[in-house]
Parts: C-alpha cells; sequence; structure tokens
C-alpha cells in the first residue's frame, strides 16, 4: 500500500446529546476518519425525526399553468428568525406521523399558498445540510391548473405564527427577480436559486442549439 493511499472508510463511533428543545437538538457525533483518527462534530438534529430511512420535510416546487399566460413558479415570501430576514422559498414542511409524501405536499402547497396541484415527480430522499444536521426531504414537483375555479383566487391557510406572503414569479424571469430580491435584502434559499440557474443554463442551451 502506497503511503498517502487511504487505509480505511470514515465509520461512525457515538452519539451524544448536548441540550434539546422542542423541534430540534444539538449534539456530537464521534467518527474515525480515513486514517483511523477518532474526530467529534457538532450536529443539530430534528427531535420529530421518524427513522432513519424516511424524509423529515417535503418541499414542493410548484409550477403555475394558465392558458395565455406565462408558466411561473409559486414561492413564498416569509420571516425567518435564524437570520434575522425575510427569505424567499418553496412551500414545504414537516410529514405527519404516517402521512404519504403526496398527501404531505399537497396539504403544505394548500396551507402556504391556497392552490391545488397534481404531483408530477418525486425525488429521493436529498439532505437539506449535511454540514450541519441529519434533516431530509423530499422534492416534489407541483402543477396547479390556474384555470381551474378552485385556483382562480387562492386564500392560504397557514398555521398559527406563519405569516406567509405569496409570490408568482414568471419562470423566464426567476434568476433576475431573485436577484431583484436579493439586492433589497431578502434571503434567497439556495433550493430556489439554484433552480433558477438551472432554468436558466437550460435556456442558454436551447438558444445555442437553435444557432447552431
Amino acid at each position: 500500500m502506497e503511503k498517502n493511499e487511504i487505509a480505511q472508510q470514515c465509520k461512525f463511533v457515538k452519539e451524544e446529546d448536548i441540550s434539546c428543545g422542542k423541534w430540534i437538538k444539538m449534539c456530537t457525533v464521534t467518527y474515525t476518519d480515513p486514517c483511523g483518527k477518532e474526530r467529534v462534530w457538532e450536529a443539530v438534529k430534528r427531535t420529530t425525526k421518524v427513522s432513519v430511512d424516511s424524509p423529515d420535510a417535503v418541499v414542493a416546487i410548484p409550477i403555475l399553468k394558465k392558458v395565455l399566460h406565462f408558466d411561473c413558479v409559486v414561492l413564498i415570501k416569509q420571516y425567518r428568525p435564524p437570520v434575522k430576514a425575510y427569505c424567499i422559498e418553496f412551500p414545504a414542511g414537516l410529514l405527519d406521523p404516517n402521512e404519504e409524501i403526496e398527501k404531505c405536499a399537497e396539504r403544505e402547497l394548500l396551507e402556504e399558498t391556497g392552490y391545488t396541484g397534481i404531483v408530477k415527480h418525486i425525488s429521493p430522499v436529498t439532505s437539506l445540510d449535511a454540514g450541519l444536521g441529519n434533516t431530509t426531504a423530499k422534492l416534489i414537483t407541483v402543477e396547479i391548473d390556474g384555470d381551474l375555479p378552485e385556483n382562480q383566487n387562492p386564500k392560504a391557510r397557514p398555521d398559527d405564527g406563519e405569516f406567509i406572503e405569496v409570490l408568482n414569479v414568471p419562470m423566464d424571469d426567476l434568476l433576475q427577480k431573485l436577484n431583484d430580491y436579493a439586492a433589497t435584502g431578502v434571503v434567497i434559499d439556495s433550493r430556489v436559486y439554484t433552480y433558477a440557474i438551472s432554468l436558466e443554463q437550460t435556456k442558454e442551451m436551447m438558444r445555442a442549439q437553435c444557432n447552431s
């Protein structure tokens, strides 16, 4: 074996709680690195986690479609105490016990935006911030028929303590609109911004193909 060759993989050793609240707890995770050295990592974990195999939450990516209108991404704006600022995000929420993924996405969409939609795609379980904690979510693409009567004048039904503004942003203008919001001090959720970048790159590739 070469001198710099990795001898083994990282291995979990133990986890110890430091403090615990209603929704989250702080703990230390001890593990061994590839060289066999024991290390300690501070982590934040959800107390509501059902199992390691199921997601904690769903994140809806709602696309509003309406005849003779540009397709829009439905976003929400709300104050987030940890960052001391308003944030623009996708509708999202924790999974209730024994709740189906699709039903959770539809429920959160209705509660936070007032819209009803149809689930089009469900992602695998994804990590929201693996360097900080173990929170996981599934990303759910939802299509909203804006011509349906129930979607004409949607009214959000947020939980007590939630104050949400619904934003319908044309997909073609999403990246620029997010940059405009950011310039005013609003924090953009990284998932939303990544989605906007992907849309912009797709448009550029399509233009390049048309011009070739």
